[in-house]
């Protein structure tokens, strides 16, 4: 059984019996992931990613029911997350856009002090270099997915992802053209 299947039976467990054994292996399961992805957001703003998750879990639970399982259950918990991170920033007056103007994830193998300056870096980005950064090159999003999801075009997510690598590897000090992150860097398990 595949994890999209045995998402969809845990989540239909959810909406017809209230089963709360399924919504906690949901919870587990995909939590990780979606904190590590409003943590990065947040700039490592730990009571802020906290927050969020939190408000992430009550949509989901409150939208269950009406998904449609047109994309993969982490892909629709990662959305809702953005969603609330947009929310968030706009009721904090910190607008979250994606502005004109670099980087590269690290992966769970990088080694510790590298990781550390990256996700410092991610962390000095602007709020929308750092949106743009997180859906693509560690979430895995497409430019026609991140689009959709900000409401821009895919020529401007491109370009403003191109934008985006060049600041982070100004910030990290580094002149070379680094290969397209995708490449560079192993992602997340979307597990």
């Amino acid at each position: 059984m595949t994890d999209e299947a045995t998402d969809r039976a845990l989540a239909e467990r959810v909406v017809s019996a209230g089963d709360e054994a399924a919504f906690q292996t949901l919870y587990l399961r995909h939590t990780p992931r979606a904190y590590r992805f409003v943590l990065r957001l947040t700039a490592g703003n730990v009571p802020e990613a906290e927050d969020l998750l939190q408000e992430t879990w009550i949509r989901a639970a409150h939208g269950l029911a009406n998904f449609e399982w047109r994309s993969a259950f982490q892909t629709w918990l990662i959305g809702i997350a953005l969603n609330q991170y947009r929310n968030a920033a706009r009721r904090n007056a910190r607008r979250v856009t994606i502005v004109e103007g670099e980087w590269e994830v690290a992966s769970e193998t990088t080694e510790p002090g590298r990781r550390m300056d990256l996700e410092r870096a991610l962390g000095l980005l602007p709020p929308g270099y750092r949106t743009m950064l997180v859906l693509h090159d560690v979430e895995g999003f497409t430019h026609q997915e991140i689009a959709e999801r900000l409401g821009i075009s895919d020529g401007t997510s491109k370009s403003q992802l191109h934008q985006a690598r060049k600041s982070m590897r100004r910030l990290l000090g580094t002149r070379q053209e680094a290969a397209p992150a995708a490449r560079v860097v192993q992602k997340e398990d979307r597990t």
